[in-house]
């Protein structure tokens, strides 16, 4: 039988955990089971025979837990088993370009779209009237729960086809999982999830590729389709449009007050269903309207992929801070200082191209570089055209897309943020 320990807040967890780990105890951070509590927190899982000494040493150092014990063990967490999950392990964004500065761009004519523009995606056309679009993307765990880790992790993967305004034809799994300690279950679950977001993004699994690693990882490979003279680019801005963001930010800040045991399981939950909602209708949208310059948020935060549509267009990108959408509960994090590493290494990659309003907030600023996971979409669209598109994707069920700023003419700075 396991048994767990509850205790008053997140600081008592972790004087908890360091003390048993400290003392040779086998125990795992988890969240608190939901049949237990419906608010999310953290506890301790302990085996039957380390119960005793466990409580015993916590009480020597005035830690008076609460002791439950479980018929049959929890779901297992995928959180446990990362430090940095979803899009905040991206490698930065300066030490990608490092690597690939000196690697000969194809000469192909045929290449619509390769590496040299840090777009979301390659695109290589076939016929007069058919491209393919290439990606692939995958990541480790970014929440608890298998199904949804597999759903989130197959929604940002296919999100680049879709900020390129192309339907997804076919996907393979990429799935990285070890060959023990994590139950195979945790697998087929984390398969389904991906599965089922690929069959309602319209497209067919057809396949993939397995290696045993730890901590797991899963993504896709996405092909998708576009008419060559349709393909949405972050190279193709102009001065005068505004800026629209379909989606909240805030993903990387509760992600990483979830493993802290600091959201609540409403704004965590928030969280879950904006990463598993597709960009799908965003592209269509988009298409529609004729707008050809976009770009989707992921881990390179907002200003990271803003800085990609303003070098590659040659523009200037304003941002209004007061007018970005959040997840609840977001800031508060931010404000208390859970704020992920990734963030700070995106500033490092803005800091040079971007100015800062003396004014700006320190909570506003750093949601601009919180690295996102499934985020929305950033799209450049003529000013008679925003009300418009604005409106069809709020109906369509981004409900919190708003114009967050403009483009203008290229400055001394690619970005201000005001």
């Amino acid at each position: 039988m396991s048994v767990i320990l509850l205790f008053k807040n997140t600081r008592e967890v972790i004087r908890a955990e360091d003390l048993c780990r400290k003392n040779g105890l086998k125990l795992q951070v988890i969240s608190v089971p939901r049949q237990i509590a419906s608010e999310c927190g953290m506890c301790l899982l302990l085996p039957e025979d380390e119960v005793n000494k466990a409580v015993e040493l916590l009480s020597k150092a005035g830690i008076d837990p609460e002791i439950h014990r479980l018929e049959s063990p929890p779901p297992f967490d995928l959180l446990t088993t990362v430090e940095y999950g979803g899009c905040s392990a991206k490698l930065p964004a300066d030490l990608l370009l490092k690597a690939i500065k000196h690697l000969p761009f194809s000469k192909d004519s045929k290449l619509l779209v390769g590496v040299d523009t840090c777009d979301d995606a390659g695109v290589y056309q076939l016929t007069e009237d058919m491209a393919l679009i290439e990606t692939t993307d995958f990541f480790p765990p970014v929440c608890s729960d298998p199904h949804d880790f597999g759903e989130i992790a197959a929604a940002n993967a296919m999100s680049d086809v879709f900020a390129m305004g192309g339907k997804v034809l076919t996907a393979m799994n990429l799935a990285m999982f070890p060959a023990k300690d994590i139950p195979l279950e945790v697998l087929g679950e984390i398969l389904r999830g991906g599965q089922e977001k690929v069959t309602e993004a319209g497209g067919v699994i057809v396949g993939g590729h397995t290696i045993a690693d730890y901590p797991p990882k899963y993504g896709l490979a996405v092909t998708g389709l576009v008419h060559p003279s349709r393909v949405i680019t972050n190279a193709k801005g102009q001065p005068g449009e505004v800026l629209i963001l379909t989606k909240p930010l805030g993903t990387g800040a509760i992600v990483a007050g979830k493993r802290l045991g600091e959201i609540t399981s409403k704004d965590y939950q928030a969280a879950l269903d904006s990463m598993k909602l597709l960009n799908k209708r965003g592209g269509e949208i988009m298409q529609k309207y004729s707008i050809r310059c976009a770009t989707d948020i992921t881990g390179f935060g907002l200003l990271g992929h803003a800085k990609h549509i303003a070098c590659a267009s040659k523009i200037g990108l304003e941002i209004d801070s007061q007018k970005l959408p959040f997840l609840d509960g977001a800031k508060q994090l931010i404000d208390l200082g859970c704020i992920p590493g990734g963030a700070f290494r995106n500033q490092e990659y803005v800091e040079e191209s971007c100015e800062f309003s003396r004014n700006l907030q320190y909570v506003d600023k750093m949601l601009t570089l919180d690295p996102q996971t499934s985020g929305g979409l950033l799209m450049t669209v003529p000013p008679e055209k925003a009300a418009a598109v604005l409106a069809e994707l709020m109906e369509s069920g981004y409900s919190q897309a708003k114009i967050i700023g403009r483009t203008v003419p290229l400055q001394e700075k690619h970005l201000k943020v005001m």
